[in-house]
């Protein structure tokens, strides 16, 4: 499973991308906002670009079919690492289509069905996002979502990729990887809390322990 660093921290990105441990990156506008400051939007995405190696999501803001597909061809056009998110709307379903038809990415985002998921793939969807921790916020099962549309595209040979979005602790990553989700996309936090495990440290800490009391040196 492919796994996507959800932020728009460039020092966070350039962190998990030096270790090897993303694919690519997710941004939206509220994630845009909070680090953007005065620059230029457009140069924090070519910075993040230049970054990761792998696809970077930058949403429109745009909410008619018209608007997105602009914004879409601007926001492409900024690299060639662009994948284009448009809302799982009637207008960003068609925007889907014809920015897709240009040979242009994408990621359709705010999915929370399974109709709505067959849509995006019919539409052309490079990537659909379903959010799995706001259906579990009132009171949904968000994998059980993951694991539908996972069935429905296998089903009948969609090839858009399920991204499973909104994950907000680690069993949702596994949960994610165990169902066949193609991508995950997860908070900093989430991904560096992956690597931990108390048998771990207290593994290495007697490993240390144990070395140490031979007073000698590697």
């Amino acid at each position: 499973m492919k796994i996507f660093l959800d932020t728009a921290e460039v020092a966070e990105i350039r962190r998990a991308a030096e270790a090897g441990l993303i694919d690519g990156v997710t941004t939206n506008p509220s994630l845009v906002a909070k680090v953007a400051g005065d620059r230029d939007p457009k140069e924090l995405y070519r910075e993040i670009c230049e970054v990761v190696q792998g696809p970077v999501s930058a949403e429109v803001v745009g909410i008619d079919r018209d608007t997105m597909i602009e914004e879409g061809r601007k926001l492409a056009a900024l690299h060639e690492h662009i994948v284009v998110k448009l809302p799982l709307t009637e207008a960003g379903l068609k925007a889907c289509r014809t920015l897709v038809s240009e040979g242009i990415r994408t990621n359709v985002t705010l999915c929370f069905s399974v109709s709505q998921a067959l849509l995006a793939a019919k539409a052309g969807a490079t990537y659909v996002s379903p959010f799995v921790g706001r259906i579990d916020d009132i009171s949904g099962e968000g994998m059980q979502l993951i694991h539908q549309i996972r069935q429905v595209y296998d089903n009948y040979g969609y090839d858009t990729e399920i991204l499973a979005a909104s994950l907000r602790h680690p069993t949702h990553v596994v949960e994610s990887m165990l169902i066949g989700a193609d991508c995950a996309t997860i908070p900093p936090k989430v991904l560096w809390q992956l690597s931990k495990h108390p048998l771990t440290d207290r593994g290495l800490e007697q490993f240390l322990a144990d070395w140490a009391s031979l007073g000698a040196e590697i």
